[in-house]
């Protein structure tokens, strides 16, 4: 009885001081968890200090104003190296005809005379940016090179015209070429535009891809909000030719149709860092 009471006695103390000194592997494990986040964290703040972009990773909205259209991103950035990012993209965009004028909208919707398509991309692509130059300091510029490339869906949506005579008033090029184009842009308008919403159930998905190179100058006076200005260019193409505004002629190789678009942008970037 004795042998057992003992026994009970030193398996108890045993348990205790393994428990005691699990409990003080998982503080000291704790502390150096802590010690090593601290270490990261004032690393960080003296690249700060020192105008050195400093993050884990990054996130940003872009809008841009391009030279055929207009678009906007979202851009998710992983950092690599001190230099390298890897980015991944999604992006809206439209491409418009170099020949598009508006007529008509004092007492009507403005319309585009010969306009038979609004041709739209939705791209995701994949990148690096590379930071050339740090800020220095807080109110430095850091400049950014960046480069990527990606898939595009383009979609072609039929551009209707409203002529107001009839059931049959809203037609779209196809339906009645000669009465589409019949419009006077003299100045006594017959039509009128029918708004972005119609449509939408014929549109065509043409599949592409795209390249796109820019510099980008970061302005932000702190390193964990993204605040810049981009200015570059890019080249979209697809897998057949789009028709934006009605054929000039009935020969397919002058039609005005085209599989490339080469584009030049400038967009205003706003994230934040972590």
């Amino acid at each position: 009885m004795k042998k057992l009471f003992l026994s009970t006695i030193l398996l108890a103390f045993t348990t205790t001081i393994l428990v005691a000194q699990d409990s003080t592997a998982r503080k000291q494990s704790k502390k150096d968890k802590k010690a090593e986040k601290r270490q990261r964290i004032n690393a960080i703040i003296k690249q700060e200090e020192e105008g050195n972009l400093a993050y884990y990773k990054q996130n940003g909205f872009g809008i841009q104003m391009r030279t055929n259209g207009w678009g906007f991103f979202y851009e998710l950035g992983k950092r690599n190296t001190p230099r390298f990012t890897t980015t991944y993209s999604i992006e809206f965009t439209e491409i418009k005809h170099p020949k598009e004028e508006k007529f008509g909208g004092i007492f009507s919707n403005p319309y585009t005379y010969g306009k038979v398509n609004n041709f739209y991309q939705l791209k995701l692509g994949y990148g690096q940016q590379y930071i050339f130059g740090q800020k220095g300091n807080k109110n430095g510029i850091a400049v950014i090179a960046l480069a990527q490339a990606g898939l595009s869906a383009g979609m072609q949506k039929p551009y209707y015209l409203d002529f107001g005579n009839g059931p049959e008033s809203v037609i779209k090029y196809s339906d009645d070429p000669v009465r589409f184009l019949s419009p006077d842009i003299s100045g006594n308008t017959l039509a009128a535009g029918v708004g972005p919403f119609k449509g939408w159930g014929e549109m065509k998905v043409v599949p592409g891809g795209y390249v796109k190179g820019a510099v980008r100058f970061d302005f932000g006076r702190y390193n964990e909000s993204v605040q810049a200005i981009e200015i570059g260019m890019s080249l979209d193409f697809y897998s057949k030719k789009i028709q934006i505004m009605a054929p000039i002629t009935t020969d397919p190789k002058a039609s005005g149709a085209q599989a490339l678009f080469f584009q030049g942008h400038i967009a205003f970037v706003f994230g934040r860092r972590k």
